[in-house]
């Protein structure tokens, strides 16, 4: 739940300065009665909405991750405050319900269309974006590394023929210089995820592994965030 909720609180501040025309913005984060409340005012009446962003945007897309990702969500009537709020649950297993947010140096986020191009788009974005990064690790295998993530996307989390779907890449990097690796898919669902990881379902996720990444996945109510995380100098080629 702690990775949900930074990234639900992620989404409504970046929606917020953006639209808070250089004021300052105020952020609430609260634990009650089994739920976690999360509540950003941008100190705008300019009410948000959730766009419809085309497979090539570079952004639009962060009311459509909390929409898919919080347990509700809405805005104050006078379009001020954006809030939403989570269930507090122990969440899967493989999830680490102890991390703390991470503070994040640098991040980039790019689409994804829903088809076979992907994959190849994958590549040549990756590198690109990796090197604006500047992440102290082999860009090489990272690259390789969010590959294998896509294909795992395009095979378990598209529906063919829904061309309205897309897939969501997101890269950061920390503080401690880790790179995290989101991959966003609109699947839910991922019930074999531990036997995948084990390399029991296809070599894909289990190939990461052995790159050197450590997988993890985020369950929404409509879309699922595969993660990969590498650490610097611990990726092999």
């Amino acid at each position: 739940m702690v990775e949900t909720a930074e990234l639900l609180l992620t989404e409504l501040a970046t929606n917020a300065l953006r639209h808070s025309h250089g004021r300052e913005i105020n952020v609430c984060v609260r634990l009650t009665e089994g739920r976690c409340l999360i509540a950003v005012a941008a100190g705008s009446a300019d009410r948000p909405r959730m766009r419809h962003a085309g497979p090539d945007d570079e952004g639009g897309r962060g009311l459509f991750l909390v929409d898919a990702l919080a347990e509700s969500w809405g805005v104050s009537p006078d379009g001020t405050t954006a809030w939403c709020t989570l269930p507090i649950t122990e969440g899967p297993p493989e999830m680490d319900r102890t991390a703390a947010p991470v503070t994040v140096l640098r991040e980039t986020r790019f689409p994804l269309p829903p088809d076979p191009s992907a994959l190849r788009r994958a590549r040549i974005k990756g590198r690109t974006h990796l090197t604006l990064l500047c992440w102290p690790g082999n860009q090489h295998a990272a690259t390789d590394v969010l590959y294998v993530l896509v294909h795992n996307a395009l095979a378990h989390g598209i529906t063919p023929g829904e061309p309205s779907q897309n897939i969501d890449v997101w890269l950061r990097v920390t503080r401690d210089h880790q790179l995290l690796i989101d991959v966003i898919d609109p699947n839910p669902d991922f019930p074999d995820f531990e036997r995948a990881v084990a390399g029991e379902l296809g070599h894909g996720l289990r190939g990461a592994q052995q790159l050197g990444a450590a997988i993890s996945y985020i369950p929404g109510r409509r879309e699922k965030t595969v993660r990969a995380t590498l650490q610097p100098g611990q990726v092999e080629p």
